[in-house]
């Protein structure tokens, strides 16, 4: 089972992502701020890595180069998922090293899209 670890500091989109995933088969892993999910990355070696931008004590571009400097982290698949959509945010995100950006709102389709892309799995 494809482990997917969602960092979003917004209860309810975290809520709505894990029932998404949930429903596709995934295992998900959530975690409401950067720190923690950056500890959560850590610990559980997932396989992909769903994470907001804007977030309180570690924001997604501190979370996204802590996880680049680390051998063990430094691989793993990040995608951003944000509202942060102006292209300088989006350049930002891709030079730290992020595999997609998808801006909210986004639609399961999407999602599901970019995470096949980066994972390899195929869903309906």
């Amino acid at each position: 089972m494809v482990k997917i670890l969602v960092i979003e500091d917004e209860e309810s989109v975290r809520e709505n992502i894990l029932e998404l995933l949930d429903a596709e088969g995934f295992d998900a892993i959530l975690a409401e701020n950067g720190q923690k999910g950056l500890h959560l990355a850590q610990q559980h070696d997932p396989d992909l890595i769903l994470c907001d931008v804007l977030m309180p004590e570690m924001d997604g571009y501190g979370v996204l180069s802590a996880l680049r400097s680390q051998g063990t982290t430094a691989t793993i698949p990040f995608l951003f998922l944000t509202a942060k959509a102006a292209k300088t945010d989006i350049k930002q995100g891709m030079n730290l090293g992020a595999n997609a950006y998808l801006t909210k709102p986004f639609t399961l389709a999407e999602l599901l899209d970019a995470i096949a892309t980066h994972v390899g799995v195929i869903h309906r």
